[in-house]
């Protein structure tokens, strides 16, 4: 279960295991809360549209999330209860879109294991899903210092209640929690469900057919590019502030005597009609993961300028496609593209991370290293690692 299905960088991993389980004769599902409808055997959007724009609206009134969509709450334990499944595998449960008591009660009533894939802090957080630099979730939240931001609220603080009461539904689970990176499993560990059962597994992303190295010859020809080298950074809504788009367009000023082209992906509209520099090309967003695979190709660096991540499926993308990696060490961005392939320096400083983009450009890794990350950030690898763990709970319960 997941917030998105076949698109967003949890949805697209969700749409990936269900392939590979269904592939290997398993009868699988998926169900999900937000996003387009995908009219495919078993996969069930369950989420009603309306009721998550009330759902927001009252975690802004009331300070609660993950307390409301009674009703699409009831669709998804209805879809469960006809698909009887052995085991659920959970990625992201906030969004708007659940009511966490109910889902979790039910699961614990009806004693199915659970897998619970961390994507960021939301579970052990009273609602944070990066609280940056607060470290109040190691003894119980409440004083947030982040009510505006995501999931905002206006004026109440009940993060102390919110992450009691997630703590009491987390306990009443046969669980395994994963998490893709390992900067994300020592969080955990230090929260306050350290007693549980935390692994870590990549993300993987389709190594098969979609991202590895391609010809992108004609898109130097459509960018106008003779002999520069390219720059890319790829991220929905780029120039949001925690997104860095405008740490990549300081990094673009202070090269911008070199013979270097930014190619940025994921400008909102309003946000294509700035002017930008002669070196810098700004694009909308894109759907069209092929030739997202070719910007990758073609580009000398991708950069990375968030403030937190968890393990970026951008930065994995850029790897698979050859592509070496500069950016900020926050979360467990460093853990994509370790050395050489990968640099990484202090978050903010743009002297540091145009020296690291220059000293990759200037000494490319060998091709066998990017190969060497391409299968271990694979969907197949991935999913056997889930299915060991799927094998494991389900012994267990026999037992």
């Amino acid at each position: 279960m997941d917030v998105l299905c076949k698109s967003g960088s949890t949805g697209k991993i969700v749409y990936e295991l269900y392939k590979k389980a269904s592939a290997a004769g398993h009868e699988a599902a998926v169900s999900y809360g937000r996003g387009a409808e995908v009219k495919e055997h078993n996969i069930f959007k369950f989420g009603l549209d309306w009721e998550t724009k009330f759902h927001a609206l009252l975690t802004r009134i009331t300070g609660y999330t993950g307390c409301f969509s009674p009703f699409s709450t009831k669709r998804l334990i209805k879809f469960i209860d006809r698909f009887q499944p052995d085991i659920i595998h959970l990625h992201e449960p906030h969004a708007y879109f659940l009511n966490l008591r109910p889902f979790f009660e039910y699961l614990a009533a009806k004693k199915i294991p659970l897998v619970y894939t961390f994507h960021c802090e939301f579970a052990f957080t009273g609602k944070c899903g990066h609280p940056l630099q607060c470290e109040n979730w190691k003894t119980g939240c409440g004083n947030c210092p982040n009510l505006r931001d995501y999931p905002k609220t206006i004026f109440f603080d009940h993060t102390a209640a919110m992450l009691k009461e997630k703590l009491r539904l987390l306990e009443m689970q046969n669980m395994v929690i994963t998490s893709p990176s390992q900067w994300l499993a020592d969080r955990t560990k230090l929260s306050l469900i350290s007693n549980k059962d935390v692994r870590t597994i990549p993300n993987g992303i389709d190594t098969e057919t979609l991202f590895y190295p391609r010809d992108f010859q004609h898109l130097r020809e459509r960018h106008g590019l003779k002999d520069e080298k390219v720059v890319l950074a790829v991220a929905p809504g780029l120039m949001a502030e925690h997104k860095g788009g405008r740490d990549v367009l300081r990094l673009a000023e202070k090269l911008e005597n070199e013979n270097i082209k930014f190619i940025l992906i994921g400008l909102e509209p309003e946000e294509l009609k700035e002017k930008f520099a002669p070196n810098v090309i700004a694009l909308g967003r894109t759907e069209n993961q092929q030739e997202l695979a070719e910007y990758y190709s073609m580009a000398d660096v991708f950069v990375i300028c968030s403030d937190m991540e968890n393990l970026p499926t951008t930065c994995l993308e850029a790897v698979c496609c050859g592509t070496a990696v500069a950016g900020y060490d926050v979360g467990g961005t460093a853990e994509t593209a370790p050395y050489p392939i990968g640099r990484f320096g202090p978050y903010g400083d743009i002297d540091a991370l145009c020296k690291n983009v220059t000293e990759l450009m200037d000494a490319p890794a060998p091709p066998e290293l990017f190969e060497k990350q391409r299968e271990r950030f694979s969907v197949q690898n991935m999913f056997i690692e889930y299915m060991s763990i799927y094998t494991e709970l389900l012994d267990g319960k026999e037992k």
